[in-house]
């Protein structure tokens, strides 16, 4: 496995992904009962945007970097967990470090609440279990995803967000992300799971997107921002969110979202966005 997200921590896509995420968590915070986060593609924790490998691709300039003005204050408030976080990481107004979903699954969490941070990178999977080493409610796993979705569910709790984050490397990956959906709801029907992908000028998009269809999950949403025309060998396009299970009125806070991020994040006037189910609640 070669992939290291620090080359495009802080991305449009990353954005949109945590942003999702942080929603998630705050509908999940809505009930008394302790939740679990388990982070199939965990990574490191936590990104320097002034670090050599963000410096070689600037893609944060075209994510997180595009959000140092305010939205309206409607959407401001819906964000604000996700604002909060980042402030937390840096000092004064710029933007220097970046969480990644596990840093900012934790900083989101409750004192009952635990998570399963998982990283088959070797060096990475190291660097993320010195980064959460002191910290009680994380267990670091270094296996394959589709493993370790087999192996930590149904988790103790009974409630929960799953993050499947692949990179798409290989050519089965978008098949066996829709497969790892199908074990994760067959030991875990109630559980939340979110399904990143990207959009390029190829069909990965398109076919997760029917796999998950296929599953018949209710209340099953797709997310998409799309920033820029995709074609032959341009690289990352756009990126979707698919939700199973979505949380109660989290469709109405994303409808809200998605067109504001995508007008921010998109280049000229290729931004869009949208948000619609693919299967709806019952």
């Amino acid at each position: 496995m070669n992939y290291r997200h620090a080359y495009h921590a802080g991305n449009h896509a990353d954005v949109l992904k945590h942003i999702v995420l942080a929603r998630v968590l705050e509908h999940l915070k809505k009930k008394d009962k302790p939740f679990r986060v388990i982070d199939a593609h965990a990574g490191i924790g936590v990104y320097d945007l002034g670090g050599i490998e963000a410096g070689k691709t600037g893609e944060w300039e075209g994510g997180i970097g595009k959000l140092v003005e305010p939205f309206a204050p409607e959407i401001e408030a819906l964000i604000r967990p996700y604002r909060d976080v980042i402030a937390t990481l840096n000092v004064g107004d710029s933007i220097r470090l970046y969480p990644g979903s596990p840093e900012l699954a934790l900083r989101l969490m409750r004192m009952e609440d635990r998570m399963i941070a998982n990283e088959l990178h070797p060096e990475d999977a190291i660097t993320l279990e010195r980064h959460f080493i002191r910290d009680f409610r994380v267990d670091v796993t270094s296996m394959d995803a589709e493993t370790c979705i087999k192996a930590k569910l149904p988790p103790p709790e009974r409630r929960g967000v799953i993050l499947i984050d692949p990179p798409y490397e290989v050519k089965n990956e978008p098949e066996k992300a829709v497969r790892m959906l199908a074990h994760g709801l067959r030991r875990f029907a109630q559980g939340v799971f979110l399904l990143w992908y990207p959009i390029k000028d190829d069909d990965t998009g398109a076919s997760i997107i029917d796999g998950v269809r296929d599953l018949g999950v209710a209340a099953t949403l797709k997310v998409e921002i799309r920033v820029r025309e995709a074609f032959a060998a341009g690289g990352l396009a756009g990126s979707g969110l698919i939700i199973l299970n979505t949380p109660w009125t989290l469709e109405r806070d994303l409808e809200a979202i998605v067109p504001a991020l995508a007008e921010r994040l998109g280049l000229g006037n290729w931004g869009h966005g949208a948000v619609e189910w693919l299967v709806p609640p019952k």
